[in-house]
């Protein structure tokens, strides 16, 4: 057996065996699937399709209204060094004279080049 599995992720048992397409804890009973969910392996894009990662500088492809203020970031704002973060506003940036903003992917387009 070279295949280490993970801990059991209720009671951290080292214990845990494979049983058809399940892993099974032997201290606690706690049975999961072995294959990873589709939130694990879900990525995030931008409009077109592009694979966005930490660090990426992305432009926005319409005018943003801000909620609660009478801001607008202007189609064609770069933005730089974005950060990929859990939930609906999948993008944390800095827009250069607004400030600290969380933006959805699908308002933006990578930068290539």
């Amino acid at each position: 057996m070279t295949e280490t599995l993970p801990p059991c992720p209720k009671c951290a048992s080292p214990f845990c065996y494979q049983l058809d397409g399940l892993i099974t804890c032997p201290e606690c009973g706690h049975e999961w699937s072995a294959a990873p969910s589709a939130e694990e392996t879900a990525a995030v894009r931008d409009s077109v399709g592009n694979l966005l990662s930490d660090g990426d500088t992305v432009t926005v492809i319409k005018d943003l209204k801000l909620k609660g203020s009478s801001n607008v970031i202007k189609v064609g704002t770069k933005i730089r060094g974005i950060r990929l973060v859990d939930g609906d506003h999948d993008i944390d940036c800095k827009v250069p004279g607004i400030g600290q903003i969380g933006l959805k992917s699908q308002f933006v387009k990578k930068v290539t080049g």
